[in-house]
């Protein structure tokens, strides 16, 4: 009877040890009773497992960061690129996570993938590469919509990187370089209209005083004698040779 006794509550000491399970604070426990799923998934912390009628499946409630790998994108203007991004997803029901979907993680991969390659499809090169915020956010709203249901939550889609054949990036390269000196000649232009104008407004200015000419004429000489390597010819003006040659006729 001891040895009874002792066994039974060896037996009992071992179910329980295995019967008791531990989940942690970012973990959640989808537990199937006889084939039937729990109403409520379990944890964190002590949980009890009646094994073999209990099978439990652990999901992680902690954000996931996909990377998805690069796709062949055609841009709607025609331009063959390479495109891969990250996104940003947690589980948020655990018991549609399980039942709903056979695999969810590899079913937001791949819907990630198509998703990425329908949208980018839609758009051309230079709205791929201009706007990338308002596409990721178009990104993120429609895997998010269609990850819902499986009780997955999309936060954040980031394009990463847009791979260019060599072709294209020289002739972007020729572009930015056209670009660059269209603004030079219109900045040069502006400066040279904004520059007549002044001189313009100084014209009508000095026309209005005649000894105003004088003294700039002055003030030249004056800045041009402050470098003792220059010669200087001074020019006379006409209306003093004048009286001289009146002179001389009569």
């Amino acid at each position: 009877m001891q040895f009874s006794a002792l066994t039974i509550i060896i037996i009992v000491l071992f179910l329980l040890f295995n019967w008791i399970k531990i989940l942690k604070e970012y973990e959640r426990g989808v537990i199937f009773r006889l084939g039937r799923v729990l109403d409520k998934p379990k944890g964190p912390g002590l949980i009890l497992v009646l094994y073999p009628i209990d099978k439990l499946i652990k999901v992680s409630l902690r954000t996931i960061v996909l990377d998805v790998p690069p796709q062949d994108v055609i841009t709607k203007d025609n331009v063959s690129v390479k495109v891969n991004a990250v996104v940003y997803y947690r589980v948020i029901d655990p018991k549609k996570a399980i039942i709903d979907v056979q695999d969810y993680q590899y079913a937001t991969s791949q819907l990630s993938q198509t998703t990425l390659r329908s949208v980018l499809g839609q758009v051309e090169l230079d709205d791929l590469l201009s706007e990338r915020e308002t596409l990721n956010q178009k990104l993120q709203s429609i895997i998010d919509e269609h990850t819902d249901p499986w009780g997955v939550k999309v936060s954040m889609v980031e394009i990463k990187y847009v791979d260019l054949p060599q072709e294209m990036q020289r002739a972007m390269a020729k572009q930015a370089e056209a670009e660059r000196e269209r603004r030079a000649k219109v900045i040069h232009a502006e400066g040279e209209f904004q520059a007549s104008s002044k001189l313009f407004q100084a014209a009508e200015t000095i026309s209005k005083n005649p000894v105003t000419i004088q003294l700039r004429y002055l003030q030249t000489l004056t800045d041009i004698s402050a470098d003792n390597a220059s010669t200087i010819v001074f020019p006379l003006p006409i209306d003093l040779l004048k009286g001289l040659f009146e002179k001389q006729t009569k």
